[in-house]
């Protein structure tokens, strides 16, 4: 039976539950008598640089694309509390550690290769730029056609 609470990263890479540690503290914010003796904002904590989880490769590339997010050497933090239910908040802070560590570890977009304007393109921006110069031109009435 799959984890609850583990993370999918990409494909079939996912983050145990046991690699998690949670955190759990009183949320901010409107709520009645309840919110005073509830825990439900919720922390989650992911040491992305002690990982077993995750590719060598992706492992390096996200502890270098998370580096100004990455606290005490190479953890990576998330908080969620928009919800009143501990349960929510947990889940909401398992699929935003899911979405930033996917994003971290996608590959590098293609390099772009250099082209340069085809010898129409550049004709018919040359030929708007006239029209658009003769349309002015006729607007001011200092040279009549």
């Amino acid at each position: 039976m799959p984890d609850p609470m583990a993370v999918r990263v990409r494909g079939t890479v996912v983050i145990p539950e046991a690699e998690l540690a949670w955190r759990f503290s009183r949320a901010s914010g409107p709520g009645g008598q309840h919110v005073n003796t509830s825990d439900s904002a919720v922390e989650l904590r992911y040491d992305l640089a002690a990982s077993a989880a995750l590719p060598p490769v992706w492992r390096e590339r996200a502890l270098e694309r998370l580096a100004d997010r990455l606290i005490d050497g190479g953890v990576v933090a998330v908080r969620a509390s928009e919800h009143r239910s501990q349960w929510r908040n947990r889940e909401a802070a398992a699929v935003r550690l899911g979405a930033l560590l996917t994003e971290a570890v996608a590959p590098p977009p293609r390099a772009r290769r250099a082209t340069r304007p085809s010898r129409g393109a550049k004709e018919r921006r040359l030929a708007a730029k006239r029209h658009r110069s003769d349309v002015k031109r006729s607007r001011s009435g200092r040279y009549p056609d």
